[in-house]
């Protein structure tokens, strides 16, 4: 019988045995690290996860490019603000210091599960440039790709450091924030506190959301063979219904619904119903709706009306909430808008198609 060899004179099976030593020797090096480290495996696989969750919110488009300079597959983040920025864009960031920029790589740096949180509940580039980038004067440019280091530097400064961009209420100073803290986060409590002025911001509220309820699609049985929705919506302690469509499993509403939203919001959930006349009502599912996107962008702009239609936010589809198509926050003829298809939970189908508007106090 021949003794088959490798390329190195070495008999096949002694190879293929110190692969396989090599191998269980890695995984005994690193059970041996963790176990060491006072890490347990609940805390491993928790890390993994949020690792998961950063790189998700990476691979969702407007993250694929640098925040700065537009340079394109940035591996770099900024945890405070909730940005990815590239990795030229990333050296001017930790020359400001871990106060105003806190910078994490993706890939290689260990998350604290309260940086991931921050960099999640901002929403990634276009939700933060809505605020950062709010008012660019004439004359300032954004740098380019190929910008050169000094550009950068005076724009990056500039965006962050002197919040020169944001709208004047909404400046914030970062010294003041905690390491660990959302600087963005920061900026969004600090106009909901700014806000609310005279009557109306002593009783709390700091604007009117408009729902407009269009339609539902392929909505669930619970009668025979069809339903009767509609659908409610809960803000706070507000509570508000559309009428119900009879025997309709794909009903047309049309319908406006009004809120008001005080300052420390939350989300706005809705369920839908089949209304029953002698039982009592099945649920036919239910969804969360984040309202951050929405009322940060309006605050950041300011009046609608001094712009022309463009996006200004964004709501990014994720795996943590209903959502079957990035919503996006624009200004349509005066007015901060944002429509959104939802894919209905905790029940077999359903989706509901809602149209946004934020209006503030002094309209």
């Amino acid at each position: 019988m021949s003794d088959k060899r490798s390329e190195y004179g070495r008999p096949a099976s002694s190879c293929i045995f110190f692969i396989v030593v090599a191998y269980f020797l890695h995984c005994f090096i690193v059970l041996v690290h963790v176990s060491s480290s006072g890490v347990s495996n609940n805390d491993w696989e928790l890390s993994l996860t949020g690792k998961r969750r950063v790189k998700d919110l990476l691979l969702q488009k407007d993250n694929r490019f640098c925040a700065d300079c537009n340079a394109p597959d940035p591996k770099w983040a900024s945890a405070n603000i909730g940005v990815f920025v590239c990795l030229k864009c990333c050296g001017v960031h930790r020359s400001l210091g871990s106060h105003v920029s806190k910078v994490l790589s993706v890939t290689l740096d260990e998350w604290s599960s309260d940086e991931i949180d921050a960099m999640v509940e901002v929403g990634g580039n276009s939700s933060a440039n809505s605020i950062y980038e709010a008012y660019i004067p004439q004359g300032c440019t954004k740098p380019g790709p190929d910008a050169s280091h000094e550009q950068r530097t005076k724009f990056i400064q500039l965006k962050y450091e002197s919040q020169a961009f944001l709208k004047p209420s909404l400046r914030i100073m970062s010294g003041k924030m905690n390491p660990p803290s959302s600087i963005s986060k920061g900026i969004m409590d600090n106009f909901r506190s700014t806000s609310g002025s005279g009557e109306e911001g002593v009783a709390g509220f700091i604007g009117k959301l408009k729902v407009k309820v269009i339609k539902g699609t392929d909505l669930a049985i619970r009668d025979m063979m069809t339903s009767d929705p509609y659908v409610i919506f809960t803000l706070g302690q507000q509570t508000v219904q559309t009428t119900v469509v009879n025997s309709n499993l794909n009903p047309v509403w049309n319908e406006e619904l009004m809120l008001s939203v005080t300052q420390q919001f939350g989300l706005l959930n809705l369920k839908v119903f089949d209304y029953d006349l002698l039982s009592a009502d099945d649920i036919m599912g239910e969804a969360d709706i984040d309202l951050q996107p929405l009322i940060t962008s309006a605050m950041a702009y300011g009046d609608p009306r001094m712009f022309d239609n463009m996006q200004i936010g964004k709501w990014m589809k994720s795996h943590d909430n209903a959502l079957i198509d990035d919503s996006t926050v624009n200004i349509v003829d005066g007015k901060v808008k944002q429509e959104i298809l939802i894919k209905l939970q905790n029940v077999e189908s359903g989706e509901l198609e809602l149209a946004l508007e934020w209006i503030p106090l002094e309209s």
